[in-house]
Parts: structure tokens; sequence; C-alpha cells
């Protein structure tokens, strides 16, 4: 007979809420002191070392890349919440952890990065726009024209929603707070390194590919739930799965296009990466719909956290009586 063990199940629904409570009231943790921050300044400084006149030896020496990177931070973390538990107890414990999975996600960061945005085009100042959107994209903001620098908040919005918010959550589910971890190192890695130019073909193969799979369970159950979050706020909910089901693959990413597609449709307009794709249908595009698709991605990540890593934890907290 399988019984549930109320003191894990607690302990983890209650680290996971504490760091969602501090992500959205404090925001990020301090830049000399984030995890991540410290995960790319390895990766840069290693990076360099690992070059080499032979293709298939930094191939090789991608792998290596990923899988030491992941050991680097994940390890240290188990082993710093273990000792936290068993030598300071369980109050200090859970704030530690719920610290440690904080870092792993960031909702009220990409909100405060694209207000930015469209309060500086509701102030008719374009320039300043353009100053802020190279902190979510990596396009040249001096090329964009208004629309398209909206586009550009709201898609990132939308690819956020998996990869800095679900996807972290999804594996703190799995593993724990060093499974969470583990996934901000290869999201990190596919941010600097997974790149098909002739830098970082060789070395960054791995790591692109890594997170290509960590993100594909996720990425198809945000956007599910983004259908559900348009239900909710009274967006166009129905437009939001048609759109999915037509354009979910018409970017080159496996996982991007279905939270993208989602957006689009729930909002009812056209998003469009110059020279890659163009996803959903609509009018034109606005300041308002970067609000619109905050609101839709704070709901989808409290949907994420109730129908999927709640269950999660319950079921790994079954135990045979």
């Amino acid at each position: 007979m399988y019984i549930i063990n109320t003191a894990i199940l607690f302990d983890s629904m209650l680290i996971f809420t504490l760091a969602f409570l501090i992500d959205v009231i404090f925001g990020e943790i301090p830049d000399r002191i984030h995890p991540t921050v410290w995960m790319g300044k390895v990766i840069a400084f290693v990076k360099p070392k690992i070059k080499n006149k032979s293709g298939q030896t930094e191939k090789i020496n991608g792998i290596f890349l990923c899988i030491c990177i992941i050991l680097l931070f994940a390890v240290p973390t188990y082993i710093v919440i273990f000792l936290v538990e068993r030598f300071l107890g369980w109050l200090p414990y859970i704030i530690v952890s719920a610290i440690i999975l904080k870092s792993s996600f960031a909702l009220k960061f990409m909100r405060k990065c694209t207000l930015s945005i469209a309060e500086a085009i509701e102030r008719g100042s374009i320039d300043k726009a353009r100053h802020f959107l190279p902190y979510i994209v990596r396009r040249d903001p001096a090329l964009l024209s208004e629309r398209q620098i909206i586009s550009a908040a709201v898609e990132s919005i939308a690819e956020s929603t998996t990869d800095g918010v679900t996807s972290p959550f999804f594996y703190y589910a799995l593993f724990g707070v060093p499974g969470a971890v583990a996934y901000r190192v290869i999201n990190t890695l596919d941010s600097m390194v997974g790149y098909k130019d002739e830098e970082h073909r060789n070395i960054g193969w791995f790591s692109a590919s890594v997170d290509t799979i960590a993100n594909y369970v996720p990425a198809r159950l945000t956007a599910l739930l983004m259908i559900l979050a348009a239900l909710i706020l009274g967006e166009n909910w129905r437009e939001s799965l048609r759109i999915l089901q037509r354009d979910k693959g018409k970017t080159a990413s496996l996982n991007a296009g279905w939270t993208l597609a989602a957006m689009a449709g729930a909002l009812s307009v056209q998003l469009e990466k110059p020279g890659c794709y163009k996803l959903g249908e609509g009018g034109g595009l606005a300041p308002v719909h970067i609000i619109r698709a905050l609101r839709i991605m704070a709901v989808t990540s409290v949907l994420f956290g109730v129908l999927i890593v709640f269950p999660i934890l319950s079921l790994k907290a079954l135990a045979l009586k």
C-alpha cells in the first residue's frame, strides 16, 4: 500500500512556493553572487581554452564542457543543501533551498525589462526602447522598427516562459533544487555557445542538443497551459489553439515555436523575426500587447506550478507503508 510522505511533500512545496514569492517580491539576486552570472563567467573563461584546429576535437571538448559545468554547479548545490539541513536544521534548509531555486528562474526580471520597452514606446522614445532590447534578445535594435521591437519583446516573453520559468520548475519537480540548477547551466551554455556560426558550431553542438532535449516536454506543456491562461484572462484562447496547431513548426527551434505560436494566437497578432519566421495573424502591435503577454506569462507560470509541479512532487512523495 502506498501513502504520501507528507513531510517530504510539504517541504518540497514550501521551497517551491517560497522561491516563487522571493522572485515576485524581491526579483533578482545581486549579480556578484548570482549563480547564473557565475555560470556565464566560467563558460566565458573556459570557451577559448577548448578551441582547437580539429573540428572533431572541438566537438569532444564541447561534450566535456557541458558535462563538467553541469557537475561543477549541480554537485556543490546538492552538497550545500545537504550540509545545511544536516548541521543547521530545517528552517535554514528551506530558506537556502528556496534562494538557490529562485536563482534558476526569472519572472520579475523579464517583466522589468519588457515593461521598460513598453513605457519607452508609449512616451515616443524609440531610441530608449532600442536601448533596453539587448537585455532580452540578440537582434540588432538599430535595424528594427517600432512594431518589430514590440514583437521581439512579446516573443522573448513567450519563449522565456519556458526556458526562464517553467523548465526550471519542471526539473525542480523531478530532481529537486540541483535539477533546476543543472537546467540553468544547460540553458546558459546554449545561450553562450549553442550557435551554428563558425566560432561555436563544434564546441556548442552538444550543449544546444541537450538544451533542445531538456526543453522538449516543458515547452509543449507550457504552450498548452498558455491556452488555458488565455481562457482565464479573457484572451483569444481558440485562436491560440488554432495558431499553435498551424505555426508551431515554423521556427528553426523544435521548441520555441510552441509558445511563440500560442502567444501570437492568444493576442491575435502576428509575431515576426525578420528573415526567419512569421507566426500568427492580426493587426498592429502596440505596447499594451507586451503587458498582456506578461499577464499570460504570469498565469501560465502559476498554472504550471499547480497542475504540473505539485502533482509530480506528490507522486515523488509516495512511499510504501
